[in-house]
């Protein structure tokens, strides 16, 4: 196998190892949001979510899309910010309450 072959390989590896964590954030994303509604806690703003999942399926990013580096990142904000609401101490806040 001559170095061009090799090189191709290990990008065609690299993008995919990139495209399943890509996808598995956006597994995980849906599921904690659908967790956090059915406990009654807020999920965040509502733009957040489907700002993410656009921008991981529309064709126009930040690099090009072998390279998942800003999908993932756009991914791992949205997650991060479904996170529920919290007291000041850390306690939880009763469902249907927001931060302020």
């Amino acid at each position: 196998m001559d170095s061009t072959t090799t090189l191709l390989v290990i990008a065609a590896v690299v993008a995919a190892v990139l495209l399943a964590v890509a996808v598995g954030l956006l597994v995980r994303l849906v599921r904690t949001r659908r967790t956090l509604r059915r406990a009654g806690l807020p999920t965040g703003p509502r733009w957040v979510f489907w700002g993410a999942v656009a921008y991981l399926l529309l064709p126009t990013d930040l690099l090009p899309d072998p390279v998942y580096l800003d999908d993932i990142g756009v991914l791992l904000l949205a997650l991060r910010s479904m996170r529920p609401a919290r007291e000041p101490d850390g306690r939880p806040l009763p469902p249907g309450t927001f931060e302020s």
